[in-house]
């Protein structure tokens, strides 16, 4: 029990669950500034609290076995720093599991895996508590069979296929391959341009799409969120100890279901054109001293593939 204004939720997540989620979270996209939804459902910029979230375990070919979390960012603007300790915490385990402290906007799917500790059964339960804004809320991971996703439940919760639905060509679709040019460990001073370079391939499944422009007189085409479909590169902070800035600003990761947002999720995005030479490349500054994780993230819509530089910035 938590004293004062804090507050405790208990959550978890059942895959079949999950498509249920994703249509609550299509429809509060619609609540945005300036539409009709938002006059009777409030969007918030800032001010609210991060949910944690259980996505479900998988299993490599090897019989490794990974739960999957990401996270709500209640907010539409506000970004939120927790550092791993008494309020970003894991258990067993933890604290500290690699789980990210700089937290994004929205929604934001599948962010991270953590190994399933030897010997975990299906009573068996790994915690995530987050505390944010006053509030403290905890995602509780089984390995129960209900919980356990595959490639199509990810493509579908991200937003490249609807609920159920699937084909010989997408359930054979796999991953991009990324790798970063220079080494991951690297080191700058403040206001110092550092300079990335990300390399993506993809199979070219599923094949480019474009996020269709909504008509708020049409019911959706489909009942989970949607996404542009198409190979995509960005840098985002998974971790930071202070401002961080991007030239070019990066496509981003989280759903920003707005128009005319820089999202794949929003209506009318277009899958940019690869470089020629499949090297992605862009330029980040940082205005304070620190260690910085940066993730790059190359996905085709459906799945993705993430590969982190850590930053030592000096003053």
């Amino acid at each position: 029990m938590l004293s004062g204004d804090m507050t405790q939720t208990r959550t978890r997540s059942l895959p079949a669950v999950l498509a249920v989620a994703a249509v609550l979270t299509g429809l509060a996209g619609l609540a945005t500034p300036g539409t009709a939804a938002a006059q009777t459902r409030p969007s918030f910029m800032h001010g609210q609290n991060v949910s944690p979230a259980y996505e479900g375990w998988e299993q490599d070919d090897a019989g490794n076995r990974y739960f999957l979390f990401g996270y709500m960012n209640r907010n539409w603007e506000e970004e939120l720093d927790v550092p791993a300790g008494p309020d970003n915490r894991f258990e067993p385990g933890g604290p500290d599991v690699g789980q990210p402290t700089h937290f994004l906007p929205r929604r934001n799917r599948f962010v991270f895996r953590v190994p399933v500790p030897d010997g975990f059964d299906e009573d068996d339960e790994m915690v995530w508590t987050l505390t944010t804004a006053g509030v403290t809320e905890q995602a509780y991971a089984t390995v129960r069979i209900d919980y356990f996703v595959d490639d199509l439940v990810v493509a579908s919760e991200q937003g490249a296929l609807g609920a159920g639905r699937s084909d010989p060509i997408i359930r054979a679709n796999i991953a991009p391959v990324l790798s970063i040019e220079g080494d991951r460990n690297r080191r700058v001073r403040v206001g110092e341009r550092l300079a990335l370079v990300a390399v993506a391939s993809d199979d070219g499944v599923p094949k480019p799409r474009r996020r269709r422009r909504s008509n708020p007189w049409r019911p959706p085409v489909q009942v989970t969120v949607g996404s542009a479909t198409g190979l995509r590169v960005s840098w985002y902070v998974y971790r930071a100890d202070g401002p961080v800035r991007f030239d070019p600003p990066q496509v981003k990761v989280w759903e920003d279901t707005r128009t005319g947002a820089n999202s794949p999720w929003s209506p009318g995005w277009l899958t940019p054109d690869p470089p020629p030479d499949g090297g992605w490349a862009t330029e980040v500054i940082f205005d304070e001293p620190g260690t910085y994780v940066l993730r790059c993230l190359a996905s085709d819509g459906a799945l993705g593939t993430t590969v982190d530089v850590t930053v030592t910035v000096v003053p």
